[in-house]
């Protein structure tokens, strides 16, 4: 099932995607998809409540132009994986981790599949980056094993991870300082359920920057897989529902090309993970 969110920003209404061009609308039948759906284990019940809004006359209507939003609302947190793609790690000249490197993005960049990302003031390296996004089912603290992990996984969505390079590397601080500005977090369009994702390390995914294809690789190239992650870091700290993890990018990363390139403003990013959907978004200047 794919679960999404249409409408202006802050009016979001939640439903489900047939196909790739309709939309059953819930609102009524469902609040949002937050952390209280997940908690109260809504995926649980989704179907029924579909069942329930059709046998009451309610109809998928075409999508056309309406803005998606992110598939949930904004989540409790943000976990990110750095250098989780063999391939990345060897562009960077970084070795691949023996555990997964953690950093937080904060949940406020989170918009939708279409939003204008903005470069932030001062910057000079805005950077892009597609990944598998995980959405966290239920609390989880300290999970046995993969095997666990997966159990807690409510499902899957694109992420591009947007990072400012200088800020993070070259600024003296962690990582989420070159991650959190405004806007760079697009997400979905749609969250897709476990059931429609058999394996998620072997999703084909791509990037383009202006119609050129900048990465182009595979989930099959995780170092950590999403099961792992999941109970990893229930170890060291509470994951709560509709929390989101970001697994991490393949190469070709604009901080990776020769020479570096960067987002400028007018360029136009488009991003899809094979299963999940696909992202645009239009880059302009901070105001």
């Amino acid at each position: 099932m794919k679960l999404a969110r249409l409408g202006p920003a802050g009016r979001e209404r939640p439903g489900i995607v047939l196909g790739t061009d309709k939309f059953l609308d819930l609102s009524g039948y469902v609040d949002d998809y937050d952390e209280d759906f997940f908690r109260q284990e809504g995926l649980l019940a989704i179907e029924q409540l579909v069942d329930q809004a059709r046998n009451e006359g309610r109809e998928p209507t075409p999508i056309g132009r309406e803005r998606w939003g992110a598939p949930i609302a904004r989540p409790h947190q943000i976990v990110c994986i750095g250098l989780n793609y063999a391939d990345h790690a060897a562009e960077t000249g970084a070795e691949i981790p023996s555990e997964p490197i953690i950093f937080t993005k904060s949940p406020n960049t989170m918009i939708g599949p279409e939003d204008t990302v903005r470069i932030p003031r001062g910057s000079t390296k805005t950077d892009w980056e597609v990944e598998l996004a995980i959405v966290v089912g239920k609390r989880c603290s300290y999970l046995s094993g993969e095997d666990e992990g997966l159990q807690a996984i409510a499902g899957y969505m694109i992420s591009n991870d947007v990072s400012e390079r200088e800020f993070q590397l070259e600024r003296q601080g962690q990582w989420s300082k070159g991650k959190s500005c405004e806007t760079f977090n697009p997400a979905g369009p749609w969250l897709v359920t476990p059931d429609e994702v058999p394996d998620p390390t072997a999703l084909p995914m791509w990037l383009s920057v202006n119609g050129q294809v900048m990465q182009n690789s595979s989930t099959n190239q995780m170092v950590f897989t999403p099961g792992f992650l999941v109970s990893y870091l229930s170890q060291f700290m509470v994951l709560e529902p509709g929390d989101v993890i970001n697994t991490g990018t393949p190469p070709g990363v604009g901080m990776g090309q020769k020479p570096p390139r960067y987002l400028q403003p007018g360029d136009t990013m488009e991003l899809a993970i094979e299963g999940l959907g696909q992202q645009r978004q239009i880059v302009e200047a901070a105001a």
